[in-house]
């Protein structure tokens, strides 16, 4: 769910897997952090599994686009866009908004974190 200036990330096949994605302001990152592409909380997604994604916003128009997987959606308030995708290695996948929505636009970044199924599990049961 895009805002202004956050994405917000519900796992719909779990109970209470949910959470808010902001940037990490630039006086609070340290070494292994990228400005303007790092955020607080990472969404965490299965390699070698189809992925489906819905999308939609509160406010303006928004865009989740993730480049190096070949993703881009709009966010449409009072609309549900969806995609599909697959990831196929574990990395880290870096994207932002792609939709000009205001002064901050580029302030929304994306992050996915790609891991073994096993691990992607075992993330799910410990969420909190």
């Amino acid at each position: 769910i895009g805002h202004q200036w956050y994405w917000s990330y519900e796992y719909s096949d779990f109970n209470n897997v949910e959470f808010d994605s902001y940037m990490i302001p630039s006086k609070n990152l340290n070494n292994n952090n990228f400005r303007l592409l790092d955020v607080d909380n990472r969404i965490v997604l299965p390699i070698n599994n189809q992925i489906r994604i819905m999308v939609t916003a509160t406010d303006v128009i928004h865009s989740w686009t993730i480049p190096s997987l070949g993703v881009k959606v709009d966010a449409n308030p009072g609309r549900l866009n969806q995609t599909n995708f697959f990831i196929n290695r574990p990395g880290i996948f870096y994207g932002q908004c792609s939709e000009i929505c205001w002064a901050n636009h580029s302030f929304m970044p994306i992050l996915i974190e790609s891991i073994l199924i096993m691990n992607f599990i075992d993330w799910i049961n410990n969420y909190s």
